[in-house]
């Protein structure tokens, strides 16, 4: 049991799993990618603060702690907001410099957004940042240099995968649970929870959460839970903001995912942190790591 899970009767003795955000602005996601322009975000309103606030409310009211992936390009602009993270007791992560997916960089491009971005983090938040997801979970068979480099840069655990297919991402042949992709690191990699259901793996954070019944999220945690690991959940401080703007030239299917059911959101999480035990990252990854 660590000092950084809930401890609730319902949780006595059960697994701690991952509870993680991924810290980035309404304009920053994927399905804007190609709508809005990155030289045209410093000119937009920015939520990040207030939403990851009402998110931080949120663990307080539950007695949850957690590891925000953060984006080096929120850290640079908001170091307050990393501040507050940290004094709340969270783990600081890199989410990247700017949501530029790995698989559309190569490994020397990669190795300099990971200290730009850990640069920005480290100055705002005050301490090491140890632990990596990347943007859309874009580590996958097109990125065999990604986890050596993130090695060589010192990174304890990657959340980066997502063993699933996906139109955005995914890498079904991954391993469902935590694993060591280099033989000569101490590195190790927890991927995304998903659902299996006869044979099929179902992704249930984010958007898919918001829009699919909890129950599936649940059978998620309670798969990996059976077979001794540790569930990792994650979704975006935007997804709890239901008056953000409205991108209307965006695609339709890009409009559906990221607006749909934006006010169910917050009561969905407050039942989900209710139902099982959760805590930072870097605590799972080191017992995870002991097994």
């Amino acid at each position: 049991m660590t000092s950084a899970a809930r401890t609730g009767p319902a949780q006595a003795g059960a697994i701690v799993n991952g509870m993680s955000v991924d810290v980035e602005e309404w304009f920053q996601v994927g399905a804007f990618e190609n709508t809005i322009s990155k030289g045209d975000w410093d000119g937009l309103e920015s939520r990040v603060c207030n939403n990851t606030g009402a998110v931080l409310d949120l663990f307080a009211e539950q007695g949850v702690r957690a590891t925000f992936f953060t984006l080096g390009w929120v850290a640079a602009r908001h170091p307050a907001l990393i501040r507050r993270i940290v004094d709340a007791g969270h783990e600081v992560a890199s989410h990247g410099w700017d949501h530029q997916r790995v698989f559309t960089m190569d490994a020397a491009q990669f190795r300099a957004d990971l200290r730009k971005a850990r640069t920005a983090l480290e100055d705002a938040g005050g301490g090491p940042v140890t632990g990596y997801r990347a943007p859309s979970f874009s580590v996958d068979t097109r990125t065999p240099w990604a986890h050596p480099v993130l090695a060589e840069e010192g990174y304890a655990y990657s959340s980066s995968v997502a063993p699933v297919v996906h139109d955005h991402y995914g890498w079904r042949e991954s391993p469902r649970f935590t694993w060591k992709p280099l033989a000569d690191s101490g590195l190790i990699e927890i991927p995304v929870s998903v659902a299996e259901l006869a044979g099929r793996r179902m992704a249930v954070g984010g958007g898919f959460f918001r829009m699919l019944p909890a129950a599936l999220t649940d059978l998620a945690v309670r798969q990996a839970n059976g077979g001794g690991h540790a569930g990792m959940f994650y979704f975006h401080p935007w997804e709890v903001d239901t008056g953000q703007p409205r991108v209307a030239g965006a695609p339709l299917r890009s409009r559906v995912r990221h607006y749909s059911r934006l006010g169910a959101m917050s009561g969905k999480l407050r039942g989900l942190l209710k139902r099982h035990r959760w805590g930072r990252v870097d605590e799972v990854a080191a017992r995870e790591r002991a097994q």
